[in-house]
């Protein structure tokens, strides 16, 4: 019972951002509106994290069944991808390189601030 009244809070979150997202017009994703709205909630105490960390919990432990999808879809554009491997795989690691970079850079500085 405790999981589907957390499942119904997170997906009623998550249509409230679709449905911001279809009257407002903001040009991000609805589902990137919920997850705002939902740290909004958390941040405001609206929502705790123990009203939904069951739930999340078993959603981050099965975390690798959400890329099945995204596999399967990359798998029917082989082709397309064949020809460009190469410059994607440059992309890939030219951006990972970036991030870490930066996430590198953002820990130091505040490490620095808490000393």
């Amino acid at each position: 019972m405790k999981l589907i009244r957390q499942s119904i809070l997170l997906f009623g979150i998550s249509v409230i951002g679709e449905f911001m997202n279809k009257v407002i017009h903001v040009p991000l994703p609805g589902s990137v509106l919920g997850l705002l709205l939902l740290l909004s909630l958390l941040l405001s105490g609206m929502v705790r994290v123990k009203q939904i960390e069951e739930l999340t919990n078993f959603l981050m432990n099965h975390l690798a069944v959400f890329f099945v999808p995204a596999g399967v879809g990359l798998i029917t554009v082989a082709g397309v991808l064949k020809s460009s491997w190469a410059i994607l795989l440059g992309i890939s690691i030219l951006s990972s390189v970036i991030v870490m970079t930066i996430t590198a850079g953002v820990v130091q500085l505040i490490r620095r601030r808490k000393l």
